[in-house]
């Protein structure tokens, strides 16, 4: 148990880990949601950990709203089922098979087998989802003028962005963003891509948004502040 708490207004009680670290000047905060859900907190050595659970308190609408919005996991078994950009899927263990076999049922729906150790289905899921979601941001970022495209593009498990954009031309994606509807998915790649002319969120920013994403940018970006946290349910 940890020493410090977080009590919410519901009632829960939430772990806080004070790391002192030498060199830094600001405390920072690190909230975590799935099964272990705790806030990570560091300090400098000049500042007392009662400092930082002042600022914990400071801090307390948003710590609310994001464990309100940070579901716990749900952990997929055999036949199951989850939504993967558009595509409502069914998981099917075969312990005959060796891989993966993604199949379109008559009704619409799709059915993944997955092979092997039934105890690795969710890693074996995990793998397929990012190995898909990956060839379809690969696909979207060619269909944009090439001053566009980034030098690499990695897949990351973060709480707190949906994608970023570093000064090197990298750029990054939550693969959380594979449980969201295709064209929620598109505004996140065209939003990063459009940091690539405006690294701020400016007016000319969103209004390249807007070029590079077409009709209903506003309706994807609503419903990614509305529903995103149910991006985080699985897995």
């Amino acid at each position: 148990m940890s020493e410090f708490e977080f009590v919410t207004s519901s009632g829960e009680k939430i772990p806080v880990v004070i790391t002192v670290r030498r060199g830094v000047r600001n405390i920072t905060l690190r909230p975590r949601g799935g099964d272990a859900r705790r806030i990570d907190a560091t300090r400098p050595v000049i500042s007392a950990n009662s400092t930082v659970m002042k600022f914990v308190e400071q801090k307390r609408r948003w710590l609310e709203r994001f464990f309100a919005n940070a579901p716990r996991k749900e952990h997929l078994k055999s036949g199951d089922m989850f939504d993967f950009l558009d595509m409502r899927v069914r998981v099917v263990y075969a312990a005959a098979m060796r891989g993966n076999k993604f199949v379109l049922n008559d009704d619409g729906t799709r059915t993944l087998f997955v092979g092997g150790d039934e105890k690795l289905i969710e890693n074996r899921v995990r793998m397929f989802i990012k190995t898909e979601l990956l060839k379809h941001i690969k696909e979207l970022i060619h269909q944009t003028p090439r001053e566009f495209w980034p030098k690499k593009i990695c897949l990351r498990d973060t709480s707190s962005r949906w994608g970023s954009r570093s000064t090197t031309g990298t750029i990054s994606f939550s693969w959380r963003l594979a449980f969201a509807p295709f064209d929620v998915m598109r505004y996140v790649v065209m939003h990063e891509l459009a940091h690539t002319m405006h690294m701020d969120h400016s007016a000319a920013f969103w209004a390249q948004v807007r070029v590079l994403y077409g009709f209903g940018v506003e309706r994807a970006r609503r419903w990614l502040n509305m529903h995103g946290g149910d991006l985080h349910k699985f897995l």
